[in-house]
């Protein structure tokens, strides 16, 4: 093999290096809404790899998004031209909160006329994206296309893991290029021994320690190591804000529950432990103002994350920087073991009880039991939230995704790509009427793949969230909240689909029942009371 990493054979096209790349680091799908400026890639398609059509580039960059999650390689994405980046950058966001490796591509117009600003040309192609994205370019030549997507690939899957972008004319594609041949790059990043033995240290002398477990945990694949952590330990164990991942099995009993996003209620929480550890996750993501008592001094902190920028913006404490595998089998080894008792875990409330109209928490509990083992759910209800996280437990390792950037639009196609890159079980999709009409084109790729996915809408008629929020606020004559005459069964089965229509309590356990059952994409839609959810309390 020559230098670079390019093989001493003679040149191939730009497209067929490309192609070659993708088959060596194991890419079998690629997702996307197509242009002009993408047919020269698209040509004479080859049937070993799986072009996923979606119907709007933020879908394509949603299935993508859950399709790496599924299976913890980068998603690969076309889309066209600036408007189609334009049209994802939501989603595209929403990747770079997730932390997952995508590799967008965007089509750009024939490098002859750029200086002429063609039609559906963009000057600065590969500043549109940014921050939001780990590393982005266009090349300077053809022939170094498949070199920087080579480079986007490897930044892609590098911890903190994110999306890349490569901008590429369309006449790059036919242009000839040396082959690159893929490398290996590790990934793992070991601690510090000596920041990890103090840590140990501090967990065996504390008296209550807790340790706060974010979705880093769940991306590494670690959630059994953290379980025989929290164990040995002998701590409680809580989830921090927003936590896009499971990354503890909620029905341990150690699991301590739910933090919240407002300062002073994370900081009552965590009031009476002496030792704080915040495992995969920052310290702290708030969404309302307040005072952050937990700060002041009264705990010990200590975080490990993959992170850096995590790192360096923590207000006080130690930070480890290091991936989640490491770092847990160094401190399960250091730890030494504890005298403490087991503390005692979060009690579930009894289940709520049937009614007309339909309670939100009724539904929640009733979806909780009818989805079988081994299935996945992807949320986005944000307004019902906390009532979700008492009454549907999460079993941990791969059970639950939704997005860390809360912008709509992002879990219906995302739960698309989950059930592509888990085919064998069920995925399981609970959103909000709001949230559902920003990708609900989405069914229909799900439609004519058949896949396993069963979407759950829960209809209030209205943003729920912003009707609470409203009241938390204490404004009033707000517009456009609510959001009367959506017919989701309609919708759906014009894009193909199986749904129906839950309005009474007495209906929900076998429209569920069959839902899941349905060989196929199925819609539940549950008309729930539309009474106002309660996010944070006033005094906070």
């Amino acid at each position: 093999m020559a230098k670079n990493g390019k093989t001493g054979s003679k040149s191939v096209t730009v497209k067929q290096a490309t192609l070659d790349l993708l088959r060596s680091f194991g890419i079998d799908r690629v997702f996307g809404n197509p242009g002009s400026t993408e047919l020269p890639f698209l040509s004479d398609w080859p049937d070993d790899i799986d072009y996923v059509l979606a119907l709007q580039e933020a879908s394509a960059v949603g299935m993508a998004d859950g399709y790496a999650q599924a299976t913890r390689n980068a998603g690969f994405v076309n889309l066209h031209s600036a408007a189609g980046v334009g049209n994802a950058l939501g989603n595209i966001y929403t990747a770079h909160r997730n932390q997952t490796p995508l590799v967008i591509t965007a089509g750009q117009q024939a490098r002859s006329i750029l200086p002429l600003q063609a039609f559906l040309y963009a000057e600065r192609a590969s500043e549109f994206p940014r921050p939001y994205v780990k590393y982005s370019v266009e090349p300077a030549r053809p022939e170094d296309v498949p070199a920087a997507i080579a480079r986007a690939y490897y930044t892609a899957m590098q911890p903190p893991c994110g999306p890349t972008f490569v901008s590429i004319p369309i006449d790059d594609w036919a242009h000839a290029a040396a082959p690159v041949e893929a490398r290996k790059v590790s990934r793992e990043i070991g601690p510090q021994p000596d920041a990890m033995q103090a840590l140990a240290k501090a967990l065996g002398s504390a008296k209550h320690p807790a340790l706060v477990v974010g979705p880093g945990v769940d991306r590494a694949g670690a959630v059994d190591l953290m379980v025989r952590v929290a164990e040995k330990a002998k701590a409680s164990v809580w989830v921090s804000p927003f936590s896009a991942r499971c990354s503890f099995p909620e029905r341990h009993p150690q699991f301590a529950g739910f933090l919240h996003a407002s300062p002073a209620q994370l900081s009552d929480a965590l009031r009476g432990y002496d030792l704080v550890v915040v495992i995969g996750a920052p310290v702290f993501t708030f969404h309302v103002e307040g005072h952050a008592a937990i700060f002041d001094g009264g705990a010990t902190i200590f975080q490990i994350t993959d992170d850096p920028d995590a790192a360096a913006v923590t207000p006080v404490g130690t930070s480890i920087v290091a991936t989640m595998k490491p770092a847990l089998t160094m401190l399960l080894e250091l730890l030494p073991e504890s005298k403490r008792a087991a503390p005692k875990g979060r009690t579930l409330p009894p289940a709520p009880q049937a009614a007309d109209p339909l309670p939100v928490e009724f539904l929640l509990h009733s979806l909780s039991q009818a989805m079988p083992d081994g299935a996945s759910l992807v949320e986005e209800v944000p307004s019902h939230r906390p009532a979700m996280q008492k009454f549907m437990p999460m079993r941990g390792q791969d059970s639950f995704y939704t997005m860390s950037s809360g912008g709509l639009g992002y879990s219906l196609p995302a739960a698309v790509g989950m059930a592509l890159g888990k085919p064998s079980s069920r995925t399981v999709c609970l959103i909000g009427d709001g949230s559902a009409m920003y990708s609900i084109q989405a069914l229909w790729t799900a439609a004519q793949r058949k896949l396993p996915l069963t979407v759950v809408v829960i209809n209030n008629s209205g943003y729920g969230a912003m009707r609470s929020f409203s009241q938390v606020m204490q404004v009033r004559n707000v517009p456009g909240l609510e959001l009367p005459g959506i017919d989701f069964v309609r919708l759906a089965e014009g894009m193909g689909c199986h749904a129906v229509r839950v309005t009474k309590a007495a209906e929900l356990g076998e429209a569920l029942k069959r839902g899941m059952a349905y060989a196929g994409t199925s819609l539940v839609e549950v008309v729930v009371d539309s009474a106002v959810p309660v996010l944070y309390g006033q005094k906070h």
